[in-house]
């Protein structure tokens, strides 16, 4: 079988890298130097008929496999993935979409404990027996797959929050079709080297843009659609599911508030602060985005944030740096309007907030962190997705956790904090699907992952991700045909046990 050549516009089908018939093609450029780093397909109907008709064929005979033999089959691809973090799939991501080259192979180091866990739940089926309505009937409830589910996947983490829900989607029986975003799809497709350890067909992977997307959310024979993006195309996502009665777990970003509270060591809630808002050069769902600090802590914290900020290392990914360049000219112009708006409402900028003059080629900014920030900017309202960081000084924990939860979003919210009884007031009163104490952008494998309000619906990992991608019966099994009292035609005892009157 041929290897994957990113100046060939493959997809992954029936394990193997094969051209997408008819398709015209895009080129991929490297955002830190805008070199073409490869070219990707876009998939048509033709391409999708074949893929899913194939994955069809595939995923009834996974769905036959018992537990024990599915699960072996996911430890095997966990292996196979655990040997090659820092191949051409780690590389290619930092070409693409300018992720510092540790952080892509960190980002492969974290896959294979995902499908590790999804194949220890692929061997309990997790239903329930329920106590019998009637004796001897044994009355209980067992999961079974969709068919073939979408999982449409985003660029920044490309390779684990696709894993979120195609493991959870393999372990519950179906069959998966990916189709990664237009800014990683050679990444991507690099990476489905590992599926060749599962049966050919289970998982595919076509590329496009938007309408490869939407005619794989719409199409029949998808039973079950993931997606994680922005809140404008989740919502077209969810329509277009609703309309067809079709399941979906999406993930639509967030603006994550972090409280430092004057209990704080404000040294280690400033380093907490470097890195959730400009990790990734803050292109991250769960980034923290909007800084609410107490008045008494509030210089200090400013001060060593800036020192940290300053220490960060800017250049291109495959170098040994901290900051490498956006995604696209487009996610650059964004946040310097949104940054440039902040400044025109009265907001300071204590750092940063430039191109930064080395590296005038490609879609580099500044780490840049405004204080003098009001609630009532442009930017707090907004998902920033750059590599920024506002302040507002606040003057108590009721203020902090009022303006944390004035968001549309609420996918994420951090809290730092000494003092036990705020620690826990906020995790019950900050209005976001996860809550990091005295920490920031964790996740675990076996805890749901997913927002309130516009940053979601459903829930990827834990349980709750498993079940997402799959759908219960009701089983109701008596032993022994007998006819029962309340069939048909009722009898005069019937009639007269429920106060039936002859006419």
């Amino acid at each position: 079988m041929p290897a994957f050549d990113p100046n060939l516009g493959q997809i992954f089908l029936g394990n193997d890298y094969v051209a997408a018939a008819g398709a015209s093609f895009v080129e991929v450029k490297n955002p830190a130097d805008l070199s073409t780093v490869g070219k990707v397909a876009q998939c048509g109907q033709a391409t999708l008929d074949t893929v899913l008709e194939k994955a069809k064929a595939a995923q009834k005979d996974w769905a036959k496999l018992d537990g024990k033999s599915r699960a072996t089959a996911l430890h095997r691809l966990a292996d196979a993935m655990e040997h090659a973090t820092a191949g051409p799939a780690a590389e290619l991501m930092t070409r693409e979409m300018g992720k510092p080259f540790t952080e892509s192979v960190g980002e492969l180091m974290n896959v294979a404990p995902i499908f590790r866990y999804y194949a220890e739940l692929a061997r309990e089926d997790g239903g329930f027996v329920a106590a019998p309505t009637a004796p001897g009937s044994l009355q209980y409830a067992r999961w079974y797959p969709y068919g073939v589910t979408a999982h449409i996947v985003p660029y920044n983490f490309p390779i684990i929050l696709m894993a979120f829900t195609v493991a959870a989607s393999l372990a519950a029986g179906n069959a998966v079709v990916i189709k990664p975003a237009p800014a990683t799809s050679l990444s991507s497709l690099a990476f489905m080297e590992h599926f060749k350890a599962l049966p050919a067909g289970i998982v595919s992977c076509i590329t496009g843009g938007i309408d490869t997307a939407r005619a794989l959310i719409n199409d029949s024979r998808i039973g079950a659609v993931a997606f994680t993006g922005s809140v404008e195309a989740g919502r077209d996502v969810a329509a277009s599911c609703g309309k067809l009665l079709k399941p979906c777990v999406i993930e639509a970003g967030g603006s994550d508030p972090m409280i430092v509270m004057d209990s704080a060591d404000p040294e280690i809630a400033a380093a907490a602060a470097v890195t959730g808002a400009f990790h990734l050069s803050g292109q991250i769902c769960t980034s923290t985005e909007r800084i609410f600090v107490h008045e008494k802590v509030h210089d200090a914290f400013v001060g060593a944030m800036i020192a940290r900020t300053k220490a960060l290392r800017i250049g291109p990914g495959l170098g040994n740096v901290e900051i490498g360049p956006l995604v696209s000219e487009a996610a650059r112009a964004k946040v310097m309007k949104l940054v440039d708006q902040a400044v025109a409402q009265g907001a300071k900028i204590a750092c940063g907030g430039r191109i930064p003059p080395a590296f005038n080629t490609g879609w580099f900014y500044e780490p840049t962190i405004l204080t003098d920030v009001t609630p009532a900017m442009d930017l707090m309202q907004a998902e920033m997705f750059g590599p920024v960081a506002p302040i507002i000084r606040v003057r108590d924990f009721d203020q902090a956790i009022e303006l944390a939860n004035n968001s549309r979003f609420g996918l994420g919210a951090s809290i730092f904090t000494s003092k036990l009884d705020e620690a826990v007031a906020a995790t019950d009163r900050l209005e976001a699907g996860m809550v990091w104490v005295n920490n920031v952008l964790g996740d675990n494998d076996a805890l749901p992952f997913g927002g309130w309000k516009l940053s979601g619906l459903g829930r990827s990992l834990s349980r709750l991700g498993l079940n997402a991608f799959r759908q219960s019966k009701m089983i109701m099994l008596d032993p022994k045909a007998e006819l029962q009292s309340w069939w048909y035609p009722y009898s005069d005892d019937f009639y007269a046990e429920r106060g039936g009157r002859w006419v």
